[in-house]
């Protein structure tokens, strides 16, 4: 059988508002197989102003809104503009895009990601696939996890993909079904006191480690709600805003104590997640929190017979990118991009727009 390739860029913006991930992929399919290479990627970090409008953008009304996501359309269409002319990209079979989330509400049949506007194709000058959640959404599913068809056709090696971004969420194989959902808040609320320390991130986890643990409030945090319901479920920043910072904000240790706290919070609800699936396998780490050495460490220790493999750094950054660059390809093909094992929705489905450059 012939092989077939696709020369594609893959966009995504995270909840952890790290910037725009841009990753320039081929992915080919051989017998059914799939295989990539990530050639440039690059993270865009964003400006102080677009860092604050995203992160307001979960109390804006509707009229603010639509306002916000013409506005994020010519954003994000100038950085991928110019990260097309920097690499003197040309041929692209497609622009994959995610968009940024700013409402995730499925329970109310809500989710809106900025920046899918026919505009984006306008723009770039290339066909762009986007908008991948809100059909999930309106055939009663939760909208995401998106990631674990790639997780399948690209990573099926390994026994879990764990991917530890503003949240944190899980892939895996049960029976030939693939289940996946979110775990746990993590950049979000690291990231969140770590910029009360003037500060994008707790680098390494170092101040995390030189704290000490608020055991009340560890306590606490592992009682949440969430984390008795079953798959699949999946979370927003809504769920931070209004249960896990108040939370947080009411404890009256200093920052370090918290880092620590809610580090190893994390590290437990991981943890727990993982042995009760399998005891034992090979485990995927990507996203940001990959680099969160004492996160890992913690990690490690509470899973002594899980192998947690730390990948390249391309692959760390920009999994999620690739996948997004997949999902697109998927669409185009008219094929599966969205499982109904993971999302909860109706029946799998082909997902996301199509818009053609004009």
């Amino acid at each position: 059988m012939k092989s077939e390739n696709y020369n594609v860029l893959g966009v995504m913006s995270g909840t952890s508002l790290d910037g725009i991930d841009l990753a320039h992929v081929t992915l080919s399919v051989l017998d059914n197989k799939w295989s990539y290479t990530i050639h440039e990627a690059e993270t865009i970090p964003y400006p102080d102003d677009w860092v604050t409008r995203l992160k307001e953008a979960v109390n804006y009304n509707e009229d603010d809104l639509l306002v916000l996501d013409d506005a994020y359309t010519e954003f994000l269409a100038g950085t991928i503009c110019s990260f097309i002319i920097k690499y003197s990209l040309d041929n692209l079979d497609a622009v994959c895009s995610h968009g940024h989330t700013a409402q995730h509400q499925p329970k109310r049949g809500i989710t809106l990601q900025i920046g899918n506007k026919p505009a984006l194709a306008r723009h770039t000058g290339f066909t762009v696939v986007c908008n991948f959640r809100v059909q999930d959404v309106q055939m009663g599913g939760q909208g995401a996890p998106l990631v674990p068809v790639g997780d399948r056709l690209l990573f099926g090696n390994y026994d879990f993909c764990l991917n530890l971004g503003g949240f944190s969420n899980i892939s895996f194989e049960d029976n030939g079904t693939r289940i996946a959902y979110d775990i746990s808040p993590v950049n979000t609320v690291l990231n969140f006191y770590a910029n009360r320390l003037g500060l994008p991130y707790d680098d390494g986890g170092a101040i995390a480690r030189s704290g000490t643990i608020v055991q009340t409030l560890l306590e606490a945090l592992n009682e949440l709600d969430y984390y008795k319901k079953n798959h699949p479920k999946s979370l927003g920043f809504e769920y931070v805003r209004d249960v896990v910072l108040p939370l947080m904000e009411n404890c009256t240790a200093g920052i370090p104590e918290k880092l620590r706290t809610f580090t190893t919070h994390v590290a437990m609800q991981l943890a727990k997640e993982i042995l009760a699936i399998k005891p034992e396998g090979k485990l995927l780490v990507t996203g940001g929190g990959a680099y969160n050495n004492f996160l890992i460490a913690q990690l490690k220790a509470m899973l002594p017979d899980v192998a947690v493999v730390i990948p390249d750094d391309k692959t760390i950054q920009f999994k999620e990118a690739l996948i997004f660059a997949l999902l697109g390809v998927l669409k185009l093909r008219d094929e599966i991009n969205v499982l109904a094992s993971v999302t909860g929705a109706t029946h799998n489905h082909s997902s996301g727009y199509i818009f053609e450059p004009k």
